[in-house]
C-alpha cells in the first residue's frame, strides 16, 4: 500500500484520494458526474481480485462497459497491455478516467454510450466484456442483460461482471447462471479495504 496520503495503491494500480491536488483541481473545473459516476466503486477492486487469479491474453480487446472512472479497465491496460475501451452513458466521466490513465500510465479510449446503444457489430470487435458495479438500478437489470445477449452472439469470448451483491444485479446472476451456464463466484479484497461481493463470468466458446 502507498504511504501518499493523495493517493492509494492496489493491485499495482494508483488512485487518487480525495485530497489529491489533480483530483481536486479537476473536481473544481469539471462538471460533476452523473449516474454514480462520482467516485470510485469497491466492485473495480472485485474485478481486480478476479483477474489476478483469472488473467485474460495479453492483447485483448476489453471493452469497459459502464466504466465510471474506468479503474478495472486501466488495469487491464497495465497489468494485460489489454487495449481498452471505456464506455459510459455520461461522458462527464472521462476526464478522471484520463487522470487515473495518465497516473498509471496507460492510454484509455474513451466512448459515450448506453448499453442499450451498443449493437452487435460494436461489440464484435471485443474479445472481453468486462464491467464492475454496473447493475445498480432495477431499470438496468435489462438492459445489461440483454448487452450481454448480444455480446454472446457476437462473439465476445468472456464476460466478468463483478458487484456488491445488489438485488436487480443477483436477478441478473441468476439469469445468466440459467441461461448461459454463467458462474457467480463469491470473492473479496482486503485491498485498499475489505470488499465483498460475486463476480459473474460467462465463458463463450
Amino acid at each position: 500500500m502507498s504511504q501518499n496520503p493523495n493517493v492509494r495503491e492496489a493491485y499495482g494500480i494508483v488512485a487518487p484520494t480525495s485530497r489529491n491536488p489533480a483530483l481536486r483541481r479537476l473536481k473544481s473545473a469539471q462538471n460533476t458526474p452523473s449516474i454514480h459516476g462520482n467516485k470510485l466503486w469497491g466492485a473495480c477492486y472485485l474485478m481486480m481480485e478476479y483477474l489476478e487469479h483469472a488473467p485474460l491474453p495479453q492483447g485483448a480487446r476489453v471493452l469497459d462497459a459502464g466504466c465510471g472512472w474506468g479503474l478495472s479497465g486501466i488495469y487491464c491496460a497495465k497489468h494485460f497491455d489489454a487495449q481498452v475501451t471505456a464506455m459510459d452513458a455520461d461522458p462527464a466521466v472521462f476526464p478522471y478516467l484520463q487522470l487515473l490513465a495518465e497516473q498509471n500510465g496507460v492510454a484509455i479510449t474513451n466512448h459515450a454510450a448506453r448499453f442499450d446503444e451498443l449493437t452487435v457489430d460494436d461489440l464484435s470487435k471485443f474479445d472481453v466484456v468486462i464491467g464492475a458495479d454496473i447493475c445498480f438500478w432495477d431499470a438496468l437489470a435489462d438492459d445489461v442483460s440483454n448487452m450481454i445477449d448480444r455480446a454472446i452472439e457476437a462473439g465476445v469470448s468472456k464476460i466478468i461482471l463483478t458487484d456488491p451483491q445488489r438485488p436487480p444485479f443477483n436477478a441478473l446472476a441468476d439469469r445468466c447462471v440459467e441461461e448461459h451456464f454463467a458462474e457467480a463466484l463469491q470473492i473479496e479484497t482486503e485491498q485498499p479495504r475489505r470488499f465483498t461481493g460475486t463476480a459473474l463470468v460467462i465463458e463463450n466458446g
